[in-house]
């Protein structure tokens, strides 16, 4: 598995309780930790990145909201800032930016 960490040091941690798991030493979910520990956190989505990231799929508002399960007013009010993407909504934000619309779909 390929992960993009936080540092060197997390990054041959991750290495090494990864060779662990593929020897049967570390289950799966310890494993699932050390993924979660090493892995960089979610980016921040503020207005101007959705609205950004939306234009660059070549996407209207009713269809990203209908891609992340949530309304075409929530999507409005994030792209003018009255409101910020959730938890949830960032990570599906986070792997459309990273992986494409196909990653979600």
């Amino acid at each position: 598995m390929t992960t993009k960490t936080k540092s060197r040091i997390l990054e041959a941690v991750h290495e090494s309780a990864s060779d662990l798991h593929r020897l049967g030493f570390i289950d799966k979910r310890k494993m699932q930790k050390y993924d979660a520990l090493c892995l960089e956190p979610v980016r921040d989505y503020d207005a101007e990145k959705v609205k950004a990231l939306r234009e660059r799929l070549h996407l209207s508002q009713a269809v990203l909201a209908s891609v992340l399960n949530t309304s075409t007013s929530t999507v409005r009010k994030w792209e003018v800032g009255d409101k910020r993407p959730s938890g949830p909504s960032q990570k599906l934000l986070d792997i459309l930016e990273r992986k494409g619309l196909e990653a979600v779909l």
